[in-house]
């Protein structure tokens, strides 16, 4: 009878909340968690698939690519598609793909989970196939370090889970050490712009697990990822399964068991996105053939950033995650790559969408250095911590000059186009964004 009341009052507060067109994708989880039954998740009656993905960043785009692998396989799957990966959010999604009974609807669920959640929403029933993106200093303040992080998940895994995790990250292959159960591992070969010795000096993770001797790097790819191996031979990469190669971030294109992929973003974490959907659609049993097919034929645009024309300036949107220094470290590199004359816009309201905490230390973490480049005209800061940011712009060497600072931020593209030539990028935490375009109809 729970189950009943529960799935019926998640459904009609979804309802409700679509008719006031009022945000419904947590309050309805939160009210059933909150004043029905904390543990209703372990009541469902499950799918033969179920699929968790997690990790410190690039989760929502894995996601949204094994939804549409398996979808163009022919599975129906539910997923949490707005970034609501927390227990209330998953609640939510979870209750109103169920009959009143408590039966799934669909043949696959898919559930992006927030790394703390991840134990919150699988408490009792586990998830079939795990996916684990990468592990790296993420939200300080309410993550503390990677190894707490590690921890957190390490506790829901059980022998019989399938785990598909990045074998360039060695915080993650030491699962290969101690999991019992299957694991699949992906991974990205050598690139032309790997480094041989990281920028700054905030590595996650640098000594072997077993022997505790500083691991040695072929070479990084960014943060600690990258091809690593202990002095003493204790620790290593793991065989890799699934291993992306001749990767043309400029073309869009990697090879994936000597294969052509298209990848729907000029970046490297669309292409871990993508090697990482890849394996684990092969896993759960879909054909090569049809994940080709659906990667390269019916093509899924990038949800994250917007390119368009504004006043004779193109606009790139880069949205970067706060508290996360690989984050704006991809998106540094990515603007320093670019040719011509160029501008960038920063800034924030929020530090997080969870907490009210504004501990800004994880900006020291960032290597901004990469802006201090003679084609970046001028670096535009607005939002509460504009004079933060600029304080740390000023550490990376960059003149007073450059950095100007915006109080309205909805006039800031048309203060820009005034002010710089070239293209504009922006590097915008998710509050901003809408404010950012809201005068320009983007």
């Amino acid at each position: 009878m729970k189950v009943f009341i529960a799935i019926l009052i998640n459904k009609m507060i979804t309802l409700a909340c679509k008719l006031f067109k009022f945000n419904g994708t947590q309050y309805p989880g939160a009210f059933v968690q909150d004043h029905i039954d904390n543990h209703i998740l372990d009541k469902i009656k499950y799918p033969r698939i179920t699929i968790a993905v997690t990790g410190s960043a690039g989760k929502g785009s894995a996601c949204i690519l094994i939804k549409h692998i398996l979808e163009d396989a022919g599975y129906t799957v539910a997923l949490n598609e707005t970034g609501s990966n927390g227990i209330n959010g998953a609640t939510s999604m979870i209750l109103n793909n169920c009959t009143l009974t408590g039966k799934f609807k669909k043949d696959v669920l898919l559930v992006e989970c927030d790394e703390q959640h991840l134990k919150l929403i699988w408490r009792k029933v586990k998830p079939k196939f795990l996916l684990i993106t990468n592990i790296t200093r993420d939200q300080p303040t309410r993550n503390y370090m990677p190894e707490n992080i590690f921890n957190q998940i390490s506790s829901v895994i059980t022998k019989d889970m399938h785990l598909v995790i990045n074998g360039d990250d060695p915080i993650l292959s030491r699962l290969t050490l101690t999991h019992k159960g299957k694991i699949s591992t992906f991974s990205i070969d050598k690139m032309s712009d790997d480094i041989k010795k990281p920028l700054l000096n905030n590595i996650d993770f640098a000594y072997c697990p077993i022997c505790n001797k500083k691991l040695k790097y072929s070479y990084y790819h960014y943060g600690h990822l990258g091809k690593f191996e202990c002095p003493n031979h204790d620790f290593s990469n793991p065989k890799i399964d699934y291993l992306a190669t001749k990767v043309d971030l400029e073309k869009q294109n990697i090879k994936i068991n000597n294969k052509d992929v298209y990848i729907n973003k000029n970046v490297i974490y669309a292409a871990y996105a993508t090697v990482g959907a890849y394996a684990m659609c092969n896993t759960v049993g879909v054909d090569e053939e049809t994940i080709l097919s659906a990667l390269n034929n019916d093509k899924v645009p990038n949800s994250l950033g917007k390119e368009f024309e504004y006043k004779d300036h193109k606009i790139v949107m880069l949205e970067t995650k706060n508290e996360n220094n690989l984050s704006y470290y991809q998106g540094c590199k990515y603007i320093r790559e670019q040719k011509g004359l160029k501008s960038v816009i920063m800034g924030f309201e929020k530090v997080s969408k969870r907490y009210k905490d504004s501990d800004l230390s994880w900006l020291y973490d960032i290597n901004f250095e990469l802006l201090n480049d003679k084609n970046i005209d001028k670096i535009f800061v607005f939002g509460r911590f504009k004079y933060n940011i600029a304080t740390r712009l000023e550490f990376a060497g960059i003149e007073k000059k450059k950095i100007v600072f915006i109080d309205d931020a909805s006039q800031i593209l048309d203060i820009a186009v005034q002010k710089t030539k070239g293209d504009i990028y922006t590097m915008i935490w998710y509050d901003m964004v809408d404010t950012v375009l809201s005068k320009v109809g983007a």
